[in-house]
């Protein structure tokens, strides 16, 4: 594969030294908006249990196999690194200055270079060198403490919110400032630190300026946007499904409840006495029907209901069908690359990488050579996985 005209960053090079999680997600926005990815794996494979074939996350990329316990492998990541606009490396603190890629090495190589960091704790702190994970991250953050039921233990939403929303999101942001600015006459490269903590924190910033204005609760399930309210929730169906409620404003509520049958018996929207009525008799309506039946009667309506879907359903909902938000590629039903563009769409090239299929084309395309030398073994026969942690893991 050459270098694709697909997506604004066409010409963007960009080499992933491979993690798990975060990184690689990061990495997969950079190469679906038409960035060169070229990921480099590791002999034994980074950790994820999962075949190689399926890994999303290495779409749109290209993979050659170093090991970084050598100094032909260190080399030969430099040589990339001198050839890159951005590098991308998910240790933890202090382990890619160890192995000799690390940024003064990077920087001195090529000074417009954007060195990307991804790490939960971030490069400093207290923490910085600790073992971590998404739940451990969003929970010190205040972002955990604010989703679920008051009487019940806070919910967990999967991996979205730390590694994705607050770490990928975040690094991608960064890197494309610091790249923007690395372009610019007198501008130059630099690091990039994206900690999953601080661009969680980041993400609650409204929430922080409604809570010093008195107008959120610090504690979950009593607020406009946490399930505190009876019209901004989920309730269940006939079926065992669910339906999700979102009427906030006023003359959206009045189309909820007229649509759903009880504008004449429920009680005042403003009354909040009245709200465990209010909420009971929405669920004991939402239970006379199945889910599917509830999304025929509000479906196009403005009242702002729509079916709790499961990842498998997803695909096929009509709203979504029609954007073409999902896609399938070489098997895979999978989210297309997002945001669109109008000039300059992105878009799925290629299937997940397999890990050292593309030397050959790598080092003819950027002109990298040593990378025909066949990794070595490391003196112990094996890559460190300690030492080569994705640091946000």
């Amino acid at each position: 594969m050459t270098e694709s005209d697909n997506g604004p960053l066409h010409g963007v090079r960009v080499v992933e030294l491979a993690g798990i999680g975060p990184g690689p997600f990061a990495a997969m926005l950079l190469a679906d908006l038409g960035a060169d990815v070229v990921r480099v794996d590791r002999p034994g494979g980074a950790g994820l249990a999962i075949d190689p074939a399926y890994d999303i996350t290495n779409r749109n990329k290209r993979s050659v196999l170093v090991d970084l316990k050598t100094p032909r492998g260190v080399a030969q990541v430099l040589d990339l690194a001198e050839r890159a606009d951005v590098l991308l490396e998910g240790y933890r603190p202090g382990v890619a200055e160890r192995l000799g890629v690390g940024p003064e090495e990077c920087l001195a190589r090529n000074p417009k270079l954007v060195y990307g960091r991804m790490t939960g704790w971030g490069q400093q702190g207290p923490l910085a060198d600790t073992a971590g994970h998404d739940i451990g991250y969003i929970a010190i953050t205040g972002a955990l403490g604010m989703i679920g039921p008051p009487d019940g233990p806070p919910a967990l939403p999967a991996n979205l919110l730390g590694d994705y929303a607050g770490g990928s999101l975040y690094l991608v942001i960064g890197v494309l400032a610091a790249l923007q600015h690395a372009r610019t006459e007198g501008g130059r490269g630099q690091v990039v630190d994206a900690a999953i903590v601080d661009g969680t924190a980041h993400l609650t910033a409204m929430i922080h300026g409604m809570l010093a204005a008195g107008g959120w609760q610090d504690r979950r399930g009593t607020n406009l946007l946490d399930g505190g309210t009876p019209f901004y929730g989920t309730y269940e169906t006939a079926d065992g499904g669910y339906m999700a409620v979102g009427a906030l404003e006023k003359r959206f509520y009045g189309e909820f409840i007229r649509l759903l049958g009880i504008e004449d018996e429920a009680p005042a929207r403003d009354d909040l006495a009245a709200w465990d009525e209010l909420r009971t008799a929405i669920a004991a309506r939402f239970k006379t029907r199945t889910r599917d039946e509830w999304t025929t009667v509000f479906q196009h309506s403005d009242a702002c209901v729509a079916p709790v879907l499961s990842l498998r359903e997803a695909p096929h909902h009509p709203h979504l069908a029609a954007r073409g938000t999902f896609v399938d590629h070489s098997g895979i039903t999978q989210p297309a690359p997002a945001p669109r563009f109008s000039h300059t769409p992105g878009a799925i090239r290629t299937p997940p990488a397999r890990p050292g299929a593309d030397t050959e084309d790598i080092a003819r395309d950027w002109q990298a050579p040593s990378l025909r030398t066949p990794p070595t073994e490391s003196p112990t026969g094996a890559p460190d996985r300690t030492e080569h942690k994705d640091a946000a893991h």
